[in-house]
């Protein structure tokens, strides 16, 4: 069964919002087993729409929409959709209700366009709207199954999950199972050449791989005639997936981000940790203190911008950054020494480098970034050199250090371990 998106919109087209709606709704069905071949984005204009919508309709069995549900004169997707598929539209009682206690809550008075949203096409499914006015609509026809979604987010979200998705999983037969495994520090061109074999012969299960910074994620999915049966499909290409990338899997569980994954690193290993950032400005400890309880192991962060705050704060010699510069190894490391020192951690990461858009030179070119990892008293620094916008190169530093932050714990621990032996 084959699926299409269409978020419509005028602000898209211009710009002026990014069109998260897509990425949603397109994971969403990849995960429900509907193949999603096409989506469109559409201005608020029911021409345009209408001749979109045929379009799809020709194509797709399956139709998701998303926007213009709003009571503004521009808000015409309903109108449209009703238009095309020959319905009228009439006023569902159950709407009328539901936006009137809306507004009786919130003591507004609602204005008579606010009303426009409780007409639905004759013969639709009518989806509650419990973060918003616009209800969504399901409205099937002989070969289609179209469905209307509000454009904010906040509503889109909550209502595909909670309505449309159970109805779409009812469409296909059995049951479709996914599992992520997580692989960070691994370029996707290799990852791809080492599942070369895996992705030419695959059939059931499906294998996907993601392009994320520092990271690639790669999505097994099968169908089987329960979750059981699908869990067990995926369970040896899985444990193939280990065998192959070993260490430089992070994870196997979708919800679990790198930096989760280094602060479980940190707690389970009863290790304690400091940062130390000139070029990324405070991002890297943002990361790590996204996770939950991280206050456990995190101590604190330093932004060492200027040469002088690296030579008070984190003992960097005056010698060191007149022979080498702020810009380079000897820095770095001794960044990530004097920060493990002053905070008394047992692991410091300090990142150095040029993020642009000036300041490089030819010896020195923008995207030069210098990341030091101290565990235990053992440096590692590396070099390293990105490309992009000034936030793209900050951005591609902050996941290097959690990676070589990971890396270098890891090798640690594997050393104390062989000794023992």
């Amino acid at each position: 069964m084959t699926a299409e998106i269409i978020c419509v919109g005028t602000e898209i087209l211009l710009g002026n919002i990014v069109n998260t709606n897509a990425a949603y709704l397109a994971e969403k069905l990849a995960a429900s087993g509907l193949d999603c071949y096409y989506q469109t984005v559409v201005g608020d204009n029911a021409e345009r729409l209408a001749g979109v919508l045929k379009c799809a309709m020709e194509r797709s069995d399956v139709i998701l929409l998303s926007g213009g549900l709003g009571p503004t004169e521009d808000d015409l997707t309903k109108e449209t959709v009703a238009k095309v598929c020959g319905k009228k539209l009439s006023v569902d009682d159950h709407s009328m209700e539901r936006i009137a206690e809306f507004f009786a809550v919130r003591d507004i008075q609602p204005t008579e366009n606010n009303w426009k949203q409780a007409m639905v096409p004759e013969g639709a499914k009518v989806l509650d709207n419990d973060n918003g006015t616009a209800p969504g609509i399901i409205l099937e026809t002989e070969k289609n199954r179209i469905v209307l979604l509000p454009g904010p987010p906040a509503e889109l979200i909550p209502m595909f999950d909670q309505q449309v998705l159970p109805y779409l999983d009812a469409l296909t037969p059995g049951v479709i199972c996914s599992r992520m495994v997580k692989l960070c520090g691994v370029p996707e061109s290799q990852v791809e050449d080492t599942l070369k074999d895996l992705i030419d012969g695959q059939t059931n299960p499906t294998i996907a791989t993601y392009a994320k910074t520092g990271e690639v994620h790669i999505r097994v999915t099968a169908s089987g005639e329960n979750a059981k049966a699908a869990g067990k499909t995926i369970k040896p290409i899985v444990k193939e997936l280990k065998s192959r990338f070993g260490g430089d899997i992070y994870s196997t569980r979708e919800e679990t981000t790198l930096e989760m994954a280094v602060a479980d690193l940190l707690l389970a290993n009863d290790l304690t940790v400091t940062t130390a950032e000139s070029c990324t400005g405070g991002m890297i400890a943002a990361r790590i203190i996204n996770v939950p309880g991280v206050s456990e192991c995190y101590k604190a962060g330093l932004v060492t911008y200027s040469n002088k705050a690296k030579r008070k704060f984190l003992g960097v010699r005056k010698s060191t950054l007149d022979k080498y510069g702020a810009v380079s190894s000897k820095t770095a490391g001794e960044m990530a020494k004097g920060a493990a020192l002053l905070l008394k951690a047992d692991v410091a990461v300090a990142v150095t480098g040029i993020a642009g858009p000036d300041g490089g030179t030819e010896e020195k070119p923008v995207g030069l970034v210098y990341i030091g990892c101290c565990v235990k008293g053992e440096l590692t620094v590396k070099e390293y050199h990105f490309s992009g916008t000034r936030s793209q190169i900050r951005e591609a530093t902050t996941s290097a250090a959690l990676i070589l932050m990971r890396s270098c714990i890891l090798k640690y621990f594997s050393k104390v371990t062989f000794g023992k032996k």
